[in-house]
């Protein structure tokens, strides 16, 4: 971006450089998700199942030592997103994983 750029910001109601808009834009209150023994979470990391999880709604058994690849962080300090074969929408809690 050029020095002359400009970006109209939607929370403030004004017309900011491209530089402020830059640096307002690093998350300053980002949440952070450990898993069961303190490791940071971050999206796209690995992790493993500690103990047998019941799915609700999909009438299936996670057992422990499942890999589950490629999580999303959803703003929660404690709930991840993540992708299962046969499981759509599964959401864990970070308890129950340990980074891989």
């Amino acid at each position: 971006m050029a020095d002359d750029d400009y970006i109209y910001d939607e929370a403030s109601g004004e017309w900011i450089s491209a530089a402020d808009a830059a640096s307002q834009s690093a998350p300053s209150d980002a949440v952070e998700v450990r898993d069961s023994v303190g490791n940071l979470l971050a999206d796209g990391d690995q992790v493993t199942l500690i103990k047998d999880l019941t799915v609700k709604g999909a009438g299936q058994t996670l057992k422990r030592g499942t890999l589950i690849k490629s999580i999303r962080l959803t703003g929660d300090a404690q709930e991840i997103d993540c992708k299962y074969d046969g499981i759509k929408g599964l959401v864990l809690r970070a308890e129950f994983v340990r980074k891989r």
